[in-house]
């Protein structure tokens, strides 16, 4: 690979060529090894925003980037038998939204199902909540566990959610920080990439995608979501995985929680089978989604929808949640009695000014909210208050009446609570006219 030259390689780009498999893989070896600079790899970064990339191009940089550190080999840490014939290890990944808590549910469900559920998960996002934040919401739950410690849970327990570790795919979070300070963050190719690496490093067989589109999400129209499913799912193809994407709304926040201790028991009230409306559906739809990708016996969707809803109303989801709290250093005695979570002290609601029906909710203006009341990070390191954030009463869609609740604001202080309460009140749009709620489900993309 000695003979390849970066500035040939961008200059290749720049002009609208394909990149072979031995270029790709010299560029990404050079992010890790340092030999590429930074100012050369920015430039290239620039060079694939403006010229875009094939599916046979994607698919390698994210070959290579998931092969450019670490890999786990979730099939190899379970013990012979522990799959049945056939069997998948099945992830998921969202793409991040306002109120996303949905891995809190599915991962559980789908471990009551049958089939191990290891994850490496975030933080937050901006607006957009992290798993392991809300997570280490529950005392003395810990993301940091050892590889030896990961596969003994998996193979347990069926469930394990980590933190991403710094030697899985380094690549990415290289080329990750060049595109933040570049303007390239916008890429489809480099977000499938970066996406796809991480999942492709951490062992699945089966990934099921939840791309978010909308207002509380990175991409907000439903055009640019569709492309971004469809290039994530012909990388998968590529890489010889089975892949299905689900693209759902983000218009307004998923469920009614918005904030981490808030979500968690979100979360545990949908495995009671007591969840919002939306949040409900969503749920058991990528359960089913990634039971039906796993177990081959399954049969089709309506059979694996069956057993999601088996695994809810036993008991054994939650079951299985209060085991994987406990096995991180979380007190499950928060998981029984989910009011013994984090509460900010100070509860303000948002009153309506008029009668009529909600038309819109800004759920980025939402989250945003949820970040100012201390909810989320503003800086790297930032510390966070689990018990802040906020509750929505009404969703599209409902009937309010004037001086009715539309949401309830969880803060520290009373000035932090009105503050958010002012803020939030552009965020609600209501007409005279009813309309109707928005769909959960957008569209559905799978492979060959």
């Amino acid at each position: 690979m000695s003979r390849l030259n970066p500035v040939d390689l961008i200059t290749k780009k720049r002009d609208g060529g394909e990149h072979t498999p031995e270029e790709l893989h010299f560029l990404v070896q050079g992010m890790v090894d340092g030999s590429i600079p930074d100012y050369q790899l920015a430039a290239w970064a620039m060079a694939v925003y403006f010229q875009g990339m094939s599916d046979a191009e994607a698919t390698q940089l994210t070959l290579a980037m998931a092969n450019s550190g670490d890999t786990l080999d979730l099939r190899g840490a379970l013990a012979t038998g522990a799959l049945a014939p056939g069997a998948l290890i099945v992830d998921k990944h969202s793409s991040g939204g306002v109120g996303d808590k949905t891995t809190l549910a599915v991962g559980p469900i789908v471990a009551a199902c049958g089939l191990p559920v290891g994850k490496m998960s975030g933080r937050g996002l901006s607006f957009s909540g992290g798993t392991i934040d809300k997570l280490e919401s529950i005392s003395g739950w810990s993301p940091d566990l050892s590889e030896e410690r990961f596969r003994q849970q998996l193979q347990e327990i069926g469930l394990v959610i980590a933190g991403q570790t710094a030697d899985l795919a380094p690549a990415d979070k290289h080329l990750y920080a060049l595109r933040d300070v570049t303007g390239t963050v916008p890429s489809l190719p480099l977000i499938a990439a970066s996406i796809m690496s991480k999942k492709l490093a951490a062992g699945a067989d089966a990934i099921v995608l939840d791309v978010k589109c909308g207002r509380g999400a990175f991409m907000e129209n439903l055009d640019d979501a569709r492309a971004l499913a469809r290039l994530m799912v012909a990388i998968g193809d590529g890489a010889g995985r089975k892949v299905t994407a689900l693209i759902t709304g983000m218009e307004q926040p998923l469920g009614n929680a918005v904030g981490n201790a808030l979500e968690v028991q979100e979360a545990i009230e949908t495995l009671h089978g007591r969840g919002p409306t939306d949040f409900q559906e969503l749920v058991e739809r990528v359960c089913a989604e990634m039971v039906l990708l796993g177990d081959p016996a399954c049969g089709d969707l309506g059979a694996a929808q069956k057993r999601v809803r088996e695994a809810i109303a036993s008991g054994a989801a939650l079951e299985k949640l209060v085991a994987f709290v406990a096995a991180q250093g979380g007190n499950p005695d928060e998981i029984r009695h989910p009011e013994r979570l984090p509460r900010a002290p100070i509860a303000r609601s948002l009153l309506a000014e008029t009668a009529g029906f909600v038309h819109a909710i800004d759920a980025r203006e939402i989250g945003l909210t949820v970040v100012e009341l201390g909810g989320g990070r503003k800086r790297k390191g930032d510390a966070i208050d689990f018990g802040v954030g906020v509750v929505c009463q009404t969703k599209v869609g409902d009937r309010t009446t004037a001086g009715g609740a539309l949401c309830t604001v969880y803060a520290a202080d009373e000035a932090s609570a009105s503050i958010a309460v002012s803020r939030l009140r552009g965020a609600w749009r209501i007409a005279d006219g009813p309309t109707a709620p928005l769909p959960v489900i957008l569209d559905r993309i799978t492979g060959d």
